[in-house]
């Protein structure tokens, strides 16, 4: 249903799709976290955590755990010392590839306004 559709009719927005969506790429870093898993096709834990910079280890860690929960990071552990463990999208995250790109066209458009 698009938007438009729900017009009038919404007790609450969880219950809509708009609201699932929300729900799993809200945040404050949910979205970076996908948009440098899919730059990078497959990252270490401690490179994504340089990469997004101000993070701290518990949050990337829980961001990353409820993003794998939703379906849309795999989390891959190699049996070694010390531990290594990789993450990649889902076939699922990647569906949302083409939104992550219309936000940045978007942003590309509007930063200078």
């Amino acid at each position: 249903m698009s938007m438009t559709e729900y017009k009038g009719k919404v007790k609450n927005i969880q219950d809509t799709p708009f609201g699932y969506t929300l729900s799993v790429i809200g945040g404050k870093w949910k979205m970076v976290i996908l948009y440098l898993i899919a730059e990078n096709e497959t990252i270490r834990f401690n490179d994504l955590h340089r990469q997004v910079g101000t993070i701290t280890y518990k949050i990337l860690s829980a961001q990353l755990k409820e993003l794998e929960a939703d379906g849309l990071v795999l989390r891959k552990e190699y049996p070694q010392i010390p531990p290594k463990v990789e993450y990649s999208l889902t076939d699922k995250a990647m569906t949302l590839l083409p939104v992550l790109e219309g936000l940045c066209e978007w942003g590309a458009r509007n930063q200078d306004c």
